[in-house]
């Protein structure tokens, strides 16, 4: 066993913070992640810095808000000059693998400072550079082609086929078996190793829909409020275009219908923390428990119900909400962190805790001091969220907003696209206070310590526009710290 620390870092797509007991859901079987919350840093109120899936990774990557690296709406490219953290250490000793889905350009293809590389995703040909070759396949392409599975297109396999896969093909049970094989390989030498798995996110089902009945499923709290008038048209239009045309396949109707996706949704999250504890486990094996950090993350939630809504691309707390775990080697009890947390503190976190310098342009701090506490601690100091691009939840083409027809026969394409790219930029307060600030004047205000749903926009009301000019001056202050050119309106 090496003396210098390890690094594995494992996140999901689209996982929603209350999907496990350390957050409040104890219906969910999550055995392996909840003995990691038992051993680890739990952060109450962890934020990504953009709802959606590039920008979040880019930041998740970088250590760098979405605008500040070129990577605001999904497929956008995270630029080679715009260093991940294997390209920031100092100690070159590491050897540095990327496992699952990387969403950031040139999918399949090993980049920015990493030594080894496993894919999963052929989805994203039509992006890659001048150059790379749009005929190669990912690694979990040509592990189903070795076990006699062939595409139904002739060409690579669809994520509803994958999904539909026995339990030991899917793409969870492929990344459990490489990243343990990958952590018995360099067990004796330092090794810093990403894993990410696509699970939760859409197409919501799989290998494991029956474990949950639909019908034991309780809806969310705020399920009965809808996006109302008082809230951004483009949360309206997602509400309508959802009820129209279902999701993959699913429809999102009755209460029958989203309790059916809920139980799926579940089902995914068991099935990954299935493979998450495979490889805790390797880990274990291999008695590198005590000299490896361990994260456990997402890039973003996911409405699942809440509001009506599915998916991600708005502000609500359960779209931009993810669960944090951090263990440090040794670590055998748990403490929380209160308080609001950004996901832009990550990659400054980790370089602290390898020992290694942190770089003077990143955009957040270490966490190392609450990481280190003996109990409880609270993060006295504000988190900021924005939203950039087109992307719905509809299929995601650069600089294209996609709805069904429904949406463009009943509201003017002009309206729609305003709606939907319209840069909000958000502030959340130690105190509970939420600003989300919109170009197009949306604008809400929730108390999180009294309205944790966000049924009551408290915007329109006189009397709270003396907290809306301070925390909209939060947000303008943030903006000149990080570069923002987005143009936020006055409040009066």
């Amino acid at each position: 066993m090496t003396t210098k620390p390890n690094l594995l870092f494992i996140f999901t797509d689209e996982q929603r913070a209350d999907t496990f007991a350390a957050y409040g859901n104890t219906l969910i079987a999550m055995p392996n992640l909840n003995r990691l919350a038992a051993e680890s840093t739990i952060f109450d109120r962890v934020y990504a810095t953009q709802a959606v899936c590039t920008p979040s990774r880019a930041s998740i990557m970088t250590g760098l808000y979405p605008h500040s690296c070129s990577c605001t709406e999904n497929n956008a490219p995270l630029p080679a000059n715009v260093a991940c953290l294997p390209e920031m250490l100092d100690d070159k000793d590491y050897v540095t693998g990327y496992y699952g889905k990387w969403h950031l350009g040139d999918e399949l293809f090993t980049q920015h400072g990493f030594d080894d590389w496993l894919s999963i995703e052929d989805y994203y040909a039509e992006y890659y550079s001048p150059g790379r070759d749009p005929q190669a396949r990912s690694s979990y392409h040509h592990f189903l082609i070795a076990n006699g599975f062939r595409p139904a297109n002739g060409k690579t396999f669809h994520r509803h086929e994958t999904a539909r896969l026995p339990e030991q093909f899917s793409k969870p049970a492929f990344l459990g078996r490489e990243a343990s094989r990958f952590i018995r390989e360099h067990k004796d030498h330092p090794f810093i190793l990403y894993v990410n798995f696509l699970e939760p996110h859409m197409p919501f089902f799989g290998p494991r829909d029956d474990q949950y009945d639909p019908e034991a499923i309780p809806l969310p709290a705020n399920f009965g409020y809808p996006p109302m008038e008082d809230q951004p048209l483009k949360a309206r239009l997602f509400k309508q275009a959802q009820y129209d045309v279902g999701n993959h396949g699913l429809p999102l109707k009755t209460e029958s219908d989203w309790r059916r996706v809920i139980a799926n949704y579940w089902g995914l999250c068991s099935l990954v923390d299935t493979y998450v504890g495979m490889i805790l486990n390797t880990l274990d094996e291999c008695g590198l428990r005590d000299n490896t950090i361990v994260v456990f993350t997402s890039d973003h939630g996911d409405m699942m119900g809440s509001h009506r809504l599915l998916a991600k691309c708005v502000q609500f707390e359960e779209a931009i909400r993810v669960p944090m775990l951090m263990r440090l080697p040794g670590q055998r009890s748990s403490h929380r962190v209160k308080g609001p947390v950004s996901q832009i503190d990550i990659v400054p976190t980790l370089l602290d805790l390898l020992g290694q310098p942190i770089p003077s342009h990143l955009q957040g701090k270490s966490l190392r001091p609450w990481l280190k506490a003996s109990g409880d601690t609270v993060h006295n100091e504000d988190v900021f969220v924005e939203w950039n691009g087109p992307n719905t939840g509809f299929g995601d083409t650069i600089a294209t907003v996609r709805m069904p027809p429904s949406i463009w026969a009943a509201y003017p394409a002009e309206q729609v696209q305003k709606a939907v790219t319209d840069p909000v930029r958000t502030v959340l307060t130690p105190t509970g206070w939420k600003l989300n600030l919109s170009p197009l004047g949306e604008h809400e205000l929730y108390n999180l310590v009294s309205d944790p749903l966000e049924i009551h926009n408290l915007a329109g009301k006189p009397e709270y526009r003396p907290t809306m000019r301070d925390l909209a001056a939060r947000i303008r202050r943030w903006q000149e710290r990080t570069s923002d050119q987005v143009v936020l309106p006055d409040i009066p």
